[in-house]
């Protein structure tokens, strides 16, 4: 087995830690793999369905917007999507997901989600196997993106990748 000199490994580590820096998404409330508080929980599943509070670091340059989705891949099911959020954000507050309440940043557009509902809704699995729901925060390239809430999540999701510079995940677990 041959090993790589010191020098060389020294040498490499500020390399791996600038790859290691970027744009990164965490919360006070959520811990990366762990269990969604009640609190985040649809209504119908006994929760308090408030969005959970979300912050966004070092997003790339260029980054003009933003938009949050929160997305089960054990259903194929969308439960919030957030854009035209603005630059100066650097996080959405706890209940953030609630339209027209006044805790989202500026003209902050919520379309509705696969449960027919606008802004944010919890986790609701049927029971069995706790689903998994990821997070993803989006740094755009556009102010905004010229769709209103009232189109389709289609159409919402299609500008929202037409435009990310970058994302960063957050993948939290609950189950019944």
């Amino acid at each position: 087995m041959r090993r790589l000199p010191l020098w060389l490994c020294l040498s490499m580590a500020p390399l791996a830690a600038l790859a290691a820096q970027g744009f990164v998404l965490d919360s006070p409330t959520l811990t990366a793999d762990g269990r969604m508080p009640l609190v985040n929980v649809y209504t119908r599943c006994g929760g308090g369905n408030q969005s959970p509070a979300l912050r966004w670091h070092d997003p790339p340059a260029g980054t003009k917007s933003y938009a949050v989705t929160m997305y089960d891949p054990d259903a194929d099911f969308w439960h919030w999507i957030a854009y035209d959020i603005a630059v100066g954000a650097h996080g959405l507050n706890a209940g953030a997901g609630t339209p027209h309440n006044g805790d989202a940043p500026g003209d902050t557009e919520q379309p509705r989600n696969d449960f027919g509902d606008a802004g944010y809704s919890g986790p609701c699995p049927p029971p069995g196997k706790p689903h998994h729901y990821v997070f993803t925060v989006y740094a755009l390239d556009v102010p905004e993106l010229g769709i209103q809430a009232h189109f389709s999540r289609k159409a919402a999701l299609a500008g929202i990748e037409r435009h990310a510079l970058a994302k960063a995940t957050l993948t939290v677990v609950w189950g019944r």
